[in-house]
C-alpha cells in the first residue's frame, strides 16, 4: 500500500512500537517533512487514535492508551509476520499451538487479498515440533504475570517449594524456561516450566537484579553447558580424526572441523568435562591422533579404563 494511506499505517505501527517518538526521527523514518508528520498525526486523530504531542524544539508524539482506541491495524509486513509467527507456534503443538491455530484461522478470514499470495508462498513450510512436553497455559500465564509484576514467586519443584525472584521467560528448543534468582540458594537458577507448579499467593515485589553478562539467553545457554556465566564450554580440545571432513560435518554440532586432506580432519570441540569430551570424540567412530591438551589425553585413559571394566575384561 503506497501514498498517504500506506504512510498512515506505517506511522501508526511506529507509534505502537515504542512509547515516545521525536518528531524529527519520525520524519526521517517516513521519508517526509516534519510538517507532513504533523498533518498525518492530525489525520490519525480524526480517525480516533489518541496521539499526544509534546511542544518545543525537541517535541514528539505518543500514542496514548485508552478504551476508545480504534481497532488495531497492521501494515503489510506486520500482517505477514503475524501469520508466519502464528503458523510456527501452531506447528509446535501444545496449548499455545492450539490457540495459535484458532488465531490463524481468525486472521486468515480478514487478511486482505493483496497479502494472500505472500502468505500462501509460505504455506508449505514445515515446522518441526520441539521435543519438549507441553506447558499448561495457566502455568505460563501465572509465571509470566509474576515476571511482569516483579513479584516473588513460590514454585513447587520436584516435591519441594522454592522461593524465587522471576526475571525472564525463555523458549529454547521446544521448551519453556524461567530464569530466576533462587532466594534459598542465593544464586541464579533455570526452571523448566513443564516441571513446576506456581503457588498462590505471590510474594512481595522485588528489585530486578542485573543478569550476569547482561544477556539472559546467553546465561541460560551457559548453564546448559555447565558454565556459570560465559556462554562457552568449560573445557575444549583438539584432535585429528582419520576420516574425511565431509563424512564428519553433519555431526559436529557447535564444534569446528578442518579438512587436512589424505582422509584426515582436525576437530575442535567443547564439553562440560574432560571425560565427557573424550566420549564425545569417540562418537565419530574414527581413529584418533594428535590429541591436545594433555588433560584430554588423560581423559581418554580414564575413559578407556571405564570401557574395559564395562566390557567385563
Amino acid at each position: 500500500m503506497s501514498g498517504t494511506p500506506g504512510r498512515l499505517l506505517t506511522l501508526l505501527s511506529l507509534l505502537q512500537a515504542r512509547r515516545d517518538w521525536p518528531g524529527q526521527l519520525l520524519a526521517e523514518r517516513l521519508g517526509v517533512s516534519a510538517r507532513t508528520v504533523r498533518r498525518d498525526v492530525d489525520r490519525l486523530r480524526e480517525l480516533g487514535y489518541p496521539v499526544a504531542a509534546a511542544k518545543g524544539p525537541d517535541g514528539g508524539y505518543r500514542l496514548a492508551a485508552g478504551q476508545d482506541l480504534p481497532p488495531l491495524l497492521f501494515d503489510d509486513d506486520q500482517a505477514v509476520a503475524l501469520v508466519v509467527a502464528l503458523r510456527t507456534t501452531a506447528g509446535a503443538g501444545g496449548p499455545l499451538g492450539e490457540a495459535a491455530e484458532r488465531a490463524l484461522a481468525t486472521v486468515g478470514q480478514v487478511l486482505p487479498s493483496r497479502l494472500r499470495h505472500r502468505v500462501e508462498a509460505l504455506a508449505d513450510v514445515v515446522v518441526v515440533p520441539g521435543d519438549g512436553p507441553a506447558v499448561a497455559m495457566d502455568v505460563l500465564l501465572a509465571v509470566g504475570a509474576a515476571v511482569r509484576a516483579r513479584e516473588v514467586l513460590r514454585l513447587r519443584h520436584r516435591d519441594a517449594t522454592r522461593r524465587v525472584e522471576p526475571h525472564h521467560l525463555l523458549h529454547r528448543r521446544g521448551r519453556w524456561y524461567l530464569l530466576a534468582w533462587d532466594l534459598d540458594r542465593d544464586d541464579w537458577r533455570t526452571y523448566r516450566l513443564d516441571g513446576v507448579e506456581p503457588l498462590v499467593p505471590t510474594g512481595p515485589r522485588f528489585v530486578p537484579r542485573p543478569v550476569p553478562g547482561g544477556d539472559p539467553a546467553a546465561l541460560v545457554e551457559a548453564r546448559f553447558k555447565g558454565s556459570t556465566v560465559r556462554d562457552a564450554w568449560p573445557v575444549a580440545g583438539q584432535v585429528v580424526l582419520r576420516r574425511p571432513a565431509a563424512e564428519l560435518a553433519p555431526f559436529v554440532g557447535d564444534g569446528t572441523l578442518v579438512d587436512l586432506g589424505d582422509g584426515r580432519s582436525r576437530l575442535s570441540l567443547g564439553s562440560w568435562s574432560w571425560v565427557a569430551l573424550a566420549a564425545a570424540v569417540g562418537r565419530f567412530d574414527a581413529d584418533v591422533e594428535d590429541v591436545s591438551p594433555a588433560a584430554l589425553r588423560t581423559a581418554f585413559a580414564v575413559l578407556a579404563e571405564r570401557s574395559r571394566r564395562a566390557a567385563g575384561t
